[in-house]
């Protein structure tokens, strides 16, 4: 089920369209593409539609996804979400209320339907089909500290998880060894309920077994009924060059054991502050110091970098505060090739103690340019004063 049009296209929305403007849309559309409404010959292309509306629909009236969508377009939903994941959330279930349900033959909802094989009832949420369990585990979230130098040449890090297991003991049924579960006699092994809403019916996940279809007899005495342990896991996980603050990694399949499937390992990375470089987007900054014969007559000057140490060329003339540009030497960006720069702010070292040759040569230099010494206030107080103004 994957549909790369523009979801807003899809539809008919414009970017700015509020919650309430995109529900509407999406409710006409269902109407419109709904495959019971529409003769045999145009079902398959019907089923389709819906799909690709409701896709749409799912991400753009869920603000985290719409957000992510506006900034990255598909590549930031594929890269974050499994195709089941896009629907969690998503309010189905009062739109087809207000529709009047949308329910084919048998009671079976449309989105059983059509979306089966990813085990979605009408609330967007994934249950349970017959007696097995389809729950998929839940996924975690862990925060990884590196370095600036580690975020800009990319990494590799162990870390240590915390997450549930299935239990070795009952492989995950919950029931005691040499037990078995039995058929759940609210639901009678479907794992739903239905509930009749005058002509139309809404399956809902059976409240006793929890979309299980089955209940346990007796526990497992290891995982109490559980069906999972608590274990710590080492898990590498491979850092990209150009991530952030606040960037999320998706490892899949990492998170937490489920009765079908595991959930993923999402690693929030901060970087730690530097004691030599800011960053700003994909830029460095720094400063050096430079003396003032150099800052006067030019010359050269060691710069720090992240990959080493740099020549910076210093033109005659060079005024305090002066910023200069290292292109390439910045960080590189996430998302494409591209790589920021390092702006490196130079400043310039007053001398606070001078020989008497020294002074003699600064206040002839001074006199040649027709400043007036006259005043008692000494030359590099002034000096230092008029790099201040």
């Amino acid at each position: 089920m994957s549909v790369k049009g523009d979801y807003y296209q899809i539809l008919g929305v414009q970017k700015s369209a509020n919650t309430d403007e995109i529900k509407k849309a999406y409710r006409e559309m269902a109407l419109k593409f709904h495959p019971d409404r529409v003769p045999a010959e145009q079902k398959k292309e019907a089923e389709d539609k819906f799909k690709g509306i409701s896709e749409a629909y799912a991400v753009l009236s869920d603000s985290a996804k719409r957000d992510l969508y506006d900034r990255y377009g598909h590549s930031g939903i594929d890269q974050k979400y499994a195709q089941e994941d896009i629907f969690k959330g998503a309010d189905f279930s009062s739109i087809f209320r207000e529709m009047g349900g949308g329910y084919g033959s048998g009671g079976a909802s449309i989105f059983e339907d059509i979306f089966g094989d990813l085990g979605f009832d009408v609330s967007g949420s994934r249950q349970s089909r017959g007696s097995s369990s389809r729950r998929r585990g839940r996924d975690l979230q862990i925060a990884l500290e590196i370095s600036l130098e580690e975020a800009a040449s990319g990494t590799e890090k162990t870390i240590t998880v915390p997450r549930y297991e299935t239990c070795m003991s009952c492989s995950g049924s919950g029931a005691k060894s040499g037990t078995k579960r039995i058929t759940c006699p609210q639901c009678k092994g479907s794992g739903k309920t239905v509930v009749s809403n005058g002509f139309f019916q809404l399956a809902q996940t059976c409240s006793r077994c929890s979309g299980e279809g089955s209940t346990i007899g007796t526990f497992c005495p290891d995982c109490r009924g559980e069906g999972r342990t608590k274990v710590t896991k080492k898990i590498k996980v491979k850092i990209p060059a150009g991530v952030d603050n606040d960037s999320q990694l998706r490892v899949r399949s990492e998170g937490e054991a489920g009765s079908s499937s595991r959930g993923d390992l999402y690693v929030v990375i901060e970087v730690r502050q530097h004691n030599i470089f800011q960053r700003h987007d994909n830029d460095i900054i720094t400063s050096v110091n430079i003396s003032l014969a150099k800052a006067i007559l030019g010359g050269e000057v060691e710069v720090p970098a992240l990959d080493g140490k740099v020549m910076m060329k210093i033109p005659a003339g060079t005024q305090c505060g002066k910023t200069f540009r290292l292109q390439g030497k910045g960080m590189p960006d996430l998302h494409s090739r591209d790589i920021g720069d390092e702006l490196v702010r130079v400043d310039i070292e007053i001398p606070t103690k001078l020989t008497a040759q020294q002074r003699q040569l600064i206040e002839d230099f001074a006199r040649l340019g027709g400043e007036n010494l006259g005043s008692k206030e000494s030359f590099s107080e002034k000096f230092k004063k008029s790099f201040r103004q």
